[in-house]
């Protein structure tokens, strides 16, 4: 019997001991066990009696709060997943949205002595060149957190230290993910039309390249280089320092100010929020129309208005890339949009290939108009996303409509700046607003002329070399 039952535990534990995959499922399932059994003894009052019993006081935890501590013990992977909760009101129940703005920048950190070991392991003897290094992390994400540093004795810095063990626990997930998402596109009716396979494929491409901070330090140089080349002085990301940068490590300038979701600190310190929101978003507009370049995930730990009355981008593992083909597709479609151009609007998300063949163009265009024209006529803060959006499902199921990724994305983070929108600037519509319809005007225009000019370029340059 003792032999027969030591086959069965190796059986059972040995895959799991040789595969991260496995090791994950185990994991997943002991968790969801844990707050099952947390759940179950809230609403038979056990824990209540236990905490009596024991004189300490009682927290009956919802179930938001149950989910939010379900997906922190499971790591980097689902706590991205909570991000996205966070950032999408009207997408998700108000409360779970609340409770997962927790996850923004106040993960569970990991401890001191390992963010030390870390740095000594990827920066050596530079690794000395910094002091003063805060044992409180200033930010804990799901991918690293952040510690205040002087270098050089002198300068005031954050660090950036990955989470150890992260990458086979992202390969392991997405694993998981993989499958859950086809399992969904099978059987769940219209799943189909979000590409869920494909939606798992480009978050664990992304994860992946987050991965490597060298690459983050290159980011934030080329919007600071974008932002001073459009002339945005007073827009700009943490400057990084190259000698102190490798794949687990990155040391950048420290900022100073205010998150854009403190509402209430912006207008003590006696801000003009609205004008700052344009401002922000302009500049972001202008990165994707001009460059094809832009920050993919801007949640409200990732936008700061500094104490020097100028904007800060934060985080740059996540960022948007368009070639000059999809930036042109990108500029007329922000032009239908925000011009209630409903049939212009039906064919460019035909020209991208979200349609099925044979889509009768009027039917489409007059159920993207019945979808979509809330947005243009309401203020934000009076905007129902929760009858919004499954109007718009709607349609996609009727016209089997799929959008891009790219495009995906970008709704993404307007739908972040729908937020900020509604907490500091109820009465703006960045669609309809003259500032910012005049400048996007003007922006178009100048797009469509660089483009032009990129294409003529590419087609001399195509004949010289057949020649």
């Amino acid at each position: 019997m003792w032999i027969a039952l030591a086959i069965v535990t190796a059986v059972v534990l040995l895959p799991a001991a040789v595969s991260p995959t496995i090791r994950r499922l185990w994991a997943f399932f002991l968790y969801a066990m844990k707050y099952i059994f947390i759940w179950l003894a809230d609403v038979t009052r056990l824990r209540w009696i236990w905490a009596v019993g024991g004189n300490e006081v009682y927290h009956r935890y919802t179930r938001p709060e149950l989910l939010r501590l379900f997906c922190e013990d499971l790591g980097p992977t689902f706590i991205k997943f909570g991000q996205i909760v966070a950032s999408s009101s009207g997408m998700f129940p108000k409360r779970y949205v609340a409770e997962f703005q927790k996850c923004l920048d106040r993960v569970r950190p990991f401890p001191f002595d390992v963010v030390e070991t870390i740095l000594h392991q990827e920066l050596g003897d530079r690794a000395g060149r910094l002091s003063k290094l805060g044992e409180v992390p200033l930010a804990s994400a799901s991918i690293a957190q952040v510690h205040t540093a002087v270098l050089d004795g002198h300068t005031n810095v954050v660090v950036k230290v990955q989470r150890p063990g992260i990458a086979s626990r992202i390969d392991a997930d997405m694993k998981i993910m993989r499958v859950v998402a086809a399992i969904v596109a099978r059987f769940v009716k219209d799943a189909d039309l979000a590409n869920p396979v494909a939606i798992v494929d480009d978050f664990s491409e992304t994860l992946r390249e987050e991965l490597d901070f060298r690459k983050e330090g290159k980011n934030l140089d080329r919007f600071n280089e974008i932002m001073a080349g459009l002339g945005h002085h007073d827009v700009r990301a943490p400057r990084p320092y190259a000698e102190l940068s490798t794949p687990r490590a990155l040391v950048m300038e420290r900022f100073y100010g205010t998150r854009v979701d403190d509402a209430e600190r912006i207008r003590a310190r006696g801000i003009d929020a609205e004008a700052q929101l344009v401002k922000g978003l302009r500049s972001w507009f202008q990165s994707v129309l001009f460059h094809g370049f832009f920050h993919g995930d801007v949640h409200a730990g990732n936008l700061m208005l500094l104490d020097d009355d100028t904007i800060g981008f934060l985080d740059f593992g996540i960022v948007g890339r368009f070639d000059g083909k999809k930036k042109s597709m990108v500029t007329d479609y922000i032009v239908a949009f925000a011009g209630g151009d409903y049939r212009g609007l039906a064919k460019v998300i035909t020209d991208m290939g979200g349609v099925a063949p044979g889509l009768d163009m009027d039917k489409f265009a007059a159920d993207l108009e019945q979808a979509y024209s809330p947005i243009l006529k309401l203020k934000f803060s009076d905007i129902n996303y929760a009858e919004l959006l499954p109007q718009i499902q709607k349609v996609a199921s009727k016209h089997r409509m799929r959008m891009p990724k790219e495009f995906v994305l970008i709704t993404k983070q307007m739908l972040y700046f729908d937020r900020y929108a509604k907490l500091l600037a109820p009465n703006l519509n960045i669609f309809t607003d003259p500032r910012l319809v005049m400048s996007l005007m003007s922006d178009v225009a100048r797009a469509r002329a660089m483009q032009a000019s990129d294409a003529s370029a590419s087609a001399e340059a195509s004949a010289a070399a057949a020649n």
